[in-house]
């Protein structure tokens, strides 16, 4: 029986699974056709399963997060998941490496499955610590058949013989925590070593990468953002969290842990041999959007999340750059390794970019606000009789124009953004001979699209030599196609 048939059958039949989800009946029975006939082959869309699982909890039903699992096994036939890897990948950067996997406890841990598959595929070595919260989503079981060990006591006579959480701590190439809660980042930031993963975590000299997950609400929280930044600062990796739906019904922002894939993307990179195409080199990110006040309340704004901006600050920092991020107002880590310096309206932003000057490049990726009012008001300005107030707008200055048409201090290569919604090559064209700059990175952000607070980008580089469009990447992975990009620009190999 397939994984979908099961599920659904376990949690009451179609119906009632349509009805929890606050979807059409006939799209959970899709789930049990085949793809050619418009259906996901036996697999429950991910995007759903954490509401399954907590509604399963909730009620007592006898579901796991291996019961969603399936794979593809030799010959053809599909079946649970083993721990014997699909292939072999040699030429990853994580093969014959070991990683220690901490799986926190939070709904998102059923991901974590998936994510030792893929790195045993990848032939790394996997070591498991089931946190005590995370034992109660992902028995030691299911874990043990995928991963290459599990423990999960800090206190266990035969692991301990020798000081076993120090051995751990010291014999991981890399740790990974997935999924990283509000709460294990909070021991983590502190300092606490009181069962085995934190204790772990404060013996580690080998590099961590966090994978957070949680509620929006928690990751938007100032306690949350502190730790966040006091991991950073630590030396801590992070990959996501990502924009989505969230377990609760009705619940959606950003919170959901990154999946599997991207992780693994995000270990790979750094255990590869450091490359460093931009060493000594000087790198000018902007990034997110820019918020203008109307009164000391409202203000005007856009849906850039800053992710792109981020990704290629972050990106350039590993390449060896020496980088300077302007941001916006954004909810997002500050990239390691990178300066950053925050600002809120266009020109704040403006202002912080010439003060960075001089630079070797200059990639303008923040969603600039092109007005603003020409007063804001002092005070909150309130209802009245005579109907909504009117505002006089005046235009914000151009930043990326200001910079590439500079005579001194202009960088080697100016990069703008094109962010349109329709005729997107054509504009993107226009606006490359208007600022003046080297390259334009046009993409759609119409709402169709997704690109605003999205984890994907279809990118188009428009400079005077062509068009070059790029596959759909992550974010992350368009920065480092555009850092590979500058290096060969600048005459480093890549």
């Amino acid at each position: 029986m397939e994984p979908a048939q099961t599920i659904i059958r376990k949690l009451g039949g179609p119906s009632v699974v349509a009805d929890l989800l606050g979807v059409h009946r006939t799209r959970v029975s899709s789930w049990q056709r085949s793809r050619k006939t418009g259906g996901t082959d036996g697999r429950v869309p991910q995007n759903h399963i954490p509401a399954l699982l907590a509604h399963a909890r909730a009620h007592h039903i006898d579901l796991a997060a291996e019961d969603f699992l399936l794979v593809e096994q030799s010959g053809g036939t599909r079946g649970r998941r083993t721990s014997k890897p699909d292939r072999q990948r040699a030429d990853s950067p994580t093969a014959g490496k070991c990683i220690l996997l901490i799986i926190g406890g939070g709904i998102a841990a059923y991901k974590s499955l998936d994510l030792i598959r893929r790195l045993r595929e990848r032939g790394a070595e996997v070591r498991c610590i089931l946190t005590p919260a995370g034992e109660e989503f992902v028995t030691k079981l299911a874990a043990g058949a995928l991963a290459n060990a599990v423990f999960t006591d800090l206190f266990d006579p035969q692991s301990e013989f020798d000081v076993g959480h120090i051995r751990l701590a010291r014999e991981a190439d890399l740790i990974v925590v997935a999924p990283a809660t509000a709460d294990l980042m909070a021991k983590m930031a502190g300092g606490h070593a009181d069962d085995l993963a934190t204790a772990v975590l404060l013996a580690a000299d080998s590099p961590i990468l966090l994978a957070p997950a949680m509620n929006p609400h928690m990751w938007a929280r100032a306690a949350t953002r502190r730790n966040v930044a006091q991991l950073a600062a630590d030396g801590a990796a992070f990959v996501g969290p990502n924009a989505g739906e969230m377990a609760e019904r009705g619940e959606a922002g950003t919170g959901r842990m990154a999946e599997p894939l991207e992780i693994v993307a995000a270990a790979e990179a750094m255990l590869a041999p450091a490359e460093r195409p931009l060493a000594g080199k000087r790198v000018l990110v902007t990034s997110g959007p820019t918020l203008e006040a109307i009164d000391p309340v409202r203000y005007i704004g856009n849906r850039s999340s800053g992710r792109q901006g981020h990704a290629i600050a972050e990106a350039a920092a590993r390449a060896g750059a020496d980088v300077v991020l302007v941001s916006g107002p954004v909810a997002l880590p500050d990239p390691p390794g990178v300066n950053v310096v925050k600002v809120e309206s266009a020109r704040e932003m403006l202002k912080a970019v010439e003060a960075a000057l001089p630079a070797d490049v200059a990639i303008f990726a923040a969603a600039v606000a092109d007005w603003r009012v020409a007063e804001a008001g002092r005070q909150k300005l309130k209802k009245g009789e005579g109907g909504p107030p009117t505002f006089t707008m005046v235009e914000n200055p151009d930043i990326l124009a200001s910079v590439a048409h500079r005579k001194a201090k202009r960088p080697k290569l100016v990069i703008g953004f094109a962010a349109e919604t329709a005729n997107v090559i054509a504009n993107a064209k226009d606006k490359l001979k208007r600022k003046g700059c080297d390259w334009i990175l046009a993409n759609d952000v119409s709402p169709q699209a997704g690109v605003f607070g999205g984890d994907e980008n279809t990118i188009h580089l428009v400079s005077a030599a062509g068009v070059g469009s790029w596959p759909t990447q992550t974010k992350n992975e368009v920065a480092s196609t555009l850092v590979a990009r500058i290096a060969e620009n600048l005459g480093a190999k890549p």
